[in-house]
């Protein structure tokens, strides 16, 4: 593991004449825990070097091409013989795009250390677009900056996960500083209208005339502008290294950073108040960010910051006091800040961390998308997405549920026919928002393979999973369509769950699809058939799409001829079959009011069995009490007895062993009984979800779980 900090191309990674982009890496990186796996790229001339691993990119005069980015290209050529896993570009979004196309495997982060609407590669709300797409994670030293890249952008985008603020540091003295302080008065910047030294000078030159006692201590430079100061207690020091100035913060009483500009950031306004100076700034850009306390100026004039300075020397206890609490409250220390950015790289490192690592989490924030049927008035209330979700609840996580059919039918227009732009939008905005670390999918064909990419990408912490409940058998219904319908997520999910067993389904890959059985639920599941006696001997509910709810005519498939055939070869079995011969299905209350008269139920699915395949009505026969009468062809004994349930060979044998149940009250209520109690024990709801999150977050299980063979 690597990490490699691509500076500005000429910034000077030297202490004889540091930019604030050299000495934030300097100072946060020799303190990282990552040191040793750092390594600095640059361009200086300078020979004296931080004391870091640094490699100079040295480059000849070209006037046939620029600079930069022959210097970004020979970084990518000197780059490959680390196998970077992290590259972190400084101050120069115009990088991104070249760094891109060739580190494939490699994230990059990008640091803002001035206003992003001022700098190629992020003037543009495209370019800014593109960014976000790019990177791994920008970092911004101050929330004012932070806003600026946000201008013009959709809400969406306010809460992503990849904008972070790490302001800048600086080294906090200790209290007895305050025993050295000075009448002095310092101004540390450019020497120009920009940074207020217009109005500065013109200030100080009324305050040491009716003060002569202080001093003013002046540290910069600036070619472009000449602004003078003439006084006997004025010291225009020009530029000094910065081991120098921080001398002289020790020893000054009031510290001003009086920007006219709105400043991203403001060093001068840090280390004032890490060195316990009383500070006074103005209310521009992200200085009030770098200080707890200080005297802010609203409106920056010579009156006014002649007003605040005189106030600061007449009266000492309030200015002992600014000191004392810049001091006392101060916290953007090198450690602090080198602490966040540490823990960024943990987290894209994947080492395993209570704080950031959903696996290691207690409560999980589940975002569970499936199709709650909220339009169909409760009518499907009772289904196996409900019945997952109240799985996870119990559990103690905060879950999320997220409908797309209902979605996808409430907002779909002319502009989007089927709803799916809508849809897979609004996932988009949902997750901003709740910052799922868990997030589950149930049969949402219309969320887009490229939006789950997508959100990987922007919560790389995250872990995805989807379930699968419909036949897969090949001589089955839709064999090719549900077939598809699994493999369009399954190389952008961490698992897969399927009601039938992948091992005999080899289109899929197995180490990360797994068997669920269809599960019960103790709030759904409370009838207890065996209890009673019943009027009606043999139970099946057949339909043709449980979204449409009613018979399609004319609509055919073999589970019909199936029943016909049963009947007649069972004369004088009393059978309530529904969903055929004009009889409609039955849904909801009405269904639980129906099964609870019934001794037996067909667990009978459409087409061939295959191991382990059931639809939920298995949970509904089992669960409620009734003896399942379930094809031997579907490897169920691999977890229940003939003394729970009763497997069929062919029709013949399934009529003979109806006929022996129906008329021996005290087997049938045996079977359900134990049937039941075996189910709900370890096929509940409960164990499905906890199944589904352990294998997901590829959590250990102290216990394996009954139906992992």
């Amino acid at each position: 593991m690597k990490i490699a900090i691509l500076l500005p191309y000429k910034e000077n990674f030297s202490p004889e004449y540091p930019g604030a982009v050299s000495l934030f890496v300097n100072e946060t990186s020799k303190i990282s825990k990552y040191k040793k796996n750092i390594i600095v790229f640059g361009n200086t001339e300078y020979k004296k070097k931080f004391n870091l691993k640094y490699v100079n990119i040295d480059l000849k005069k070209s006037f046939l091409s620029s600079q930069t980015k022959n210097y970004v290209s020979k970084f990518l050529k000197i780059q490959k013989k680390y196998d970077f896993s992290i590259v972190e570009v400084h101050n120069r979004p115009s990088y991104i795009s070249q760094l891109n196309k060739d580190l494939k495997k490699t994230v990059i982060s990008l640091y803002f250390h001035n206003d992003p609407l001022s700098m190629d590669g992020s003037k543009s709300i495209d370019d800014r677009k593109k960014l976000l797409k790019s990177c791994y994670k920008i970092i911004f030293n101050s929330n004012w900056s932070k806003k600026r890249f946000l201008e013009g952008l959709e809400n969406k985008f306010v809460n992503s996960n990849k904008l972070v603020v790490f302001f800048q540091s600086a080294s906090k003295k200790n209290f007895s500083i305050l025993k050295k302080k000075k009448n002095w008065i310092t101004f540390v910047g450019k020497l120009n209208k920009a940074k207020g030294y217009d109005v500065f000078a013109s200030a100080i030159k009324k305050i040491l005339n009716k003060y002569p006692n202080w001093k003013a201590k002046i540290i910069g430079d600036e070619k472009r502008e000449k602004i003078s100061i003439q006084h006997k207690n004025v010291d225009v020091l020009g530029f000094l290294n910065h081991e120098k100035v921080l001398k002289i913060f020790e020893k000054s009483s009031i510290a001003v950073a009086c920007s006219r500009w709105e400043e991203p950031f403001g060093r001068t306004s840090l280390e004032a108040s890490a060195n316990g100076c009383a500070v006074v700034i103005t209310n521009k850009g992200g200085l009030p960010e770098t200080i707890t306390n200080a005297k802010i100026l609203e409106i920056l004039n010579i009156k006014k910051l002649y007003k605040v300075i005189s106030n600061l020397i007449e009266n000492k206890k309030e200015r002992k006091k600014l000191q004392e609490l810049s001091l006392k409250n101060f916290y953007l220390t090198h450690s602090f800040v080198a602490k966040m950015i540490d823990d960024y790289r943990d987290e894209k490192l994947q080492i395993q961390n209570k704080f950031n690592s959903p696996k290691n989490k207690k409560i999980l924030r589940i975002l569970h998308i499936t199709n709650f049927n909220e339009r169909l008035d409760g009518r499907l209330f009772f289904n196996t997405g409900r019945r997952i979700n109240n799985g996870f609840i119990r559990q103690g996580h905060s879950v999320l549920g997220f409908s797309d059919r209902d979605i996808q039918k409430y907002y779909k227009s002319v502009n989007d026919y089927k709803g799916a732009k809508t849809l897979n939008d609004k996932l988009k905005k949902t997750c901003y928002n709740y910052k799922p670390d868990l997030i589950i999918i149930g049969h949402a064909d219309l969320i887009s393979k490229d939006q789950i990419s997508e959100l990987r990408d922007d919560y790389p912490n995250a872990r995805f999973g989807q379930w699968f409940l419909d036949p897969l058998n090949r001589k089955g219904p839709d064999f090719e369509r549900n077939k598809s319908r699994i493999l369009d997520k399954a190389d952008v999910v961490d698992s897969t769950f399927l009601t039938t067993s992948p091992d005999v389904l080899p289109f899929l890959k197995k180490k990360n699809s797994f068997f669920i059985p269809n599960p019960s639920d103790i709030s759904f599941e409370i009838l207890n058939n065996y209890n009673k006696s019943c009027n009606v001997d043999v139970f099946f509910a057949l339909s043709h799409g449980v979204h449409r709810g009613v018979l399609k005519s004319g609509k055919i498939d073999d589970r019909i001829n199936f029943l016909k055939d049963l009947q007649i070869k069972t004369p004088n079995i009393k059978f309530d079959i529904y969903g055929i011969d004009k009889i409609q299905p039955i849904w909801a209350d009405h269904y639980f009011k129906t099964i609870e008269n019934a001794k037996m139920g067909l667990n009978l699915s459409r087409g061939q069995a295959i191991k382990y395949y059931s639809s939920d009505r298995i949970t509904q026969i089992v669960g409620n009490g009734l003896v399942c009468l379930i094809d031997e062809k579907t490897k169920y004994r691999d977890f229940f007895t003939d003394q729970e349930m009763v497997f069929y060979k062919n029709i013949n044998d399934l009529s003979e062993k109806i006929l022996r149940i129906s008329s021996d009250e005290k087997l049938r209520k045996r079977i359900a009984k134990q049937g039941k109690n075996k189910y709900m024990k370890y096929f509940n709801s409960d164990l499905v979800s906890k199944f589904i999150i352990d294998k997901t977050l590829d959590r250990k299980s102290k216990n394996m779980f009954f139906w992992e063979k």
